[in-house]
């Protein structure tokens, strides 16, 4: 398969070697990753400046693109400019640290497979449930799984698959679980520091998740040792809020202004 392969941790960080290294035997795989790391900056796109572009280069021989843009710049940029032949696939990840409950809305990772989505390719984000001395190789071996499920079965049009491994033995992890996006949301402590100049600034110095959430929830799946895998899509629509809104549409159209 033709696969594109990108992250927000950076072209040079070890999950995406690890990626790499895992696939690059069976498949024909391109690297357009950012430049540094590009973590938490959501689906931003690079506007007010240009998109530079470097060959980045590992042991002698060509590794991939590195672009001086955001994880959904790297998506857009490969499928536009830099791929010959357009990916059958893009795999974003392996990020460090797990992406579940509204932590998708921040994910650089999750919005490279979510725009991977929208421009029509079959994607998933793949993160690892740790933030340190991480061991990538069962979830860079897991992603095979993803790869075929991804081209044997499918998925439905605009949507991605977010993957949550667990930073376990393979023996100690307990399955594949199906789930939501769940509503675990980070609650932020911020770190108060005056500069030299008397001038105070803040630093984001902790946070964890709090909520309950249901049993289906990717959250709560995650922390019961299972690898979860929760299918997600760009469209942000309420359905429900929609449905009650359109009932009240008479009452919002009584308080439009009179025409002149």
């Amino acid at each position: 398969m033709i696969i594109l392969l990108t992250n927000d941790d950076g072209i040079h960080a070890p999950g995406l070697f690890a990626l790499y290294n895992a696939l690059k035997s069976d498949h024909d795989l391109y690297i357009v990753a950012p430049e540094s790391e590009m973590s938490a900056v959501g689906h931003a796109i690079t506007l007010t400046s240009p998109l530079r572009v470097k060959e980045v280069h590992k042991n002698g021989s060509f590794y991939g693109h590195a672009v001086a843009g955001t994880p959904a710049d790297c998506v857009k940029i490969a499928l536009r400019e830099l791929l010959k032949t357009p990916p059958e696939v893009i795999l974003s990840g392996i990020n460090l640290g797990a992406n579940v409950g509204v932590n998708l809305l921040y994910s650089g990772t999750v919005s490279a497979a979510t725009e991977g989505a929208f421009l029509g390719v079959p994607s998933a984000a793949i993160s690892l449930d740790s933030l340190k001395d991480p061991d990538f190789d069962f979830a860079a071996r897991f992603s095979k799984v993803i790869l075929r499920f991804l081209s044997t079965d499918g998925l439905s049009d605009g949507t991605a698959l977010n993957v949550n491994i667990p930073a376990l033995p393979p023996e100690k992890i307990r399955g594949v679980c199906i789930t939501r996006q769940g509503t675990a949301r980070f609650e932020e402590r911020f770190e108060s520091r005056t500069d030299p100049r008397g001038n105070v600034y803040y630093w984001l110095a902790g946070e964890r998740f709090v909520g309950d959430g249901r049993s289906d929830d990717d959250f709560i799946a995650l922390k019961q040792k299972k690898i979860t895998i929760t299918p997600i899509q760009y469209d942000l629509t309420s359905e429900k809020e929609l449905k009650r809104l359109k009932s009240l549409s008479l009452t919002l159209k009584n308080h439009l202004p009179a025409a002149k």
